[in-house]
């Protein structure tokens, strides 16, 4: 066997690798799931793979991927859940489009560093951090985000980093969706402690 034909299969073989999983890797997993850096590479330069952001990449030839910056946030801050804004978005909650992706992370976690997409880091402890959190599979990536009930009591909560226009719109567009579960929306204004600000907006809209 020649060289060129070595290494075109260790090619086709580690596109094959990155097809089973999903059409994005990042390069580090790569590595590890014995693709050799060369080849890697070659697939880089060639135009196979195209990067989506620092270290991540994928299959050129696929489908445009329908959250590039969700996707792109999940594989590099694994930690992170998205929230707010961008969670009212993914839930289609708001008319609002996100300029930055937001994301919680525990108040001791390490602040990400990621130069694309850009994400606005908002810190989370305890139950706030951990409550009311969904696991959506968005182009064969798995991303964390909080419920549309978890979010609205985040939304409160940051009320005025949010803005109480969008916050209130949320809450009008979530029950025009006909599925207003207030005792959901109580139980996590509790743990956000929001419970007293919440409350006369949602006896409002019974």
């Amino acid at each position: 066997m020649t060289r060129g034909t070595h290494q075109g299969s260790a090619a086709q073989n580690a596109k094959q690798l990155i097809e089973h999983k999903g059409g994005i890797i990042r390069t580090a997993e790569a590595l590890r799931m014995g693709i050799h850096p060369q080849v890697f590479y070659e697939l880089r330069d060639s135009g196979v793979l195209e990067q989506i952001s620092r270290g991540v990449y994928r299959l050129a030839a696929q489908e445009p991927l329908s959250d590039l910056d969700l996707v792109t946030v999940a594989m590099r801050i694994p930690r992170a859940v998205i929230c707010l804004v961008s969670a009212l978005a993914f839930h289609g909650i708001t008319t609002q489009i996100p300029h930055a992706v937001s994301i919680a992370l525990d108040r001791n976690a390490e602040s990400p560093k990621i130069d694309h997409p850009p994400v606005s880091v908002h810190r989370f402890s305890g139950e706030s951090l951990t409550a009311g959190i969904e696991a959506h599979e968005i182009d064969g990536v798995t991303v964390h985000i909080y419920s549309k009930e978890k979010t609205l009591a985040d939304c409160f909560k940051f009320r005025n980093k949010v803005g109480m226009d969008i916050v209130l719109e949320a809450l009008k567009l979530y029950k025009d969706q006909g599925a207003f579960d207030v005792g959901k929306l109580l139980d996590y204004a509790r743990i956000c402690r929001v419970e007293k600000t919440m409350k006369p907006y949602l006896e409002a809209m019974l």
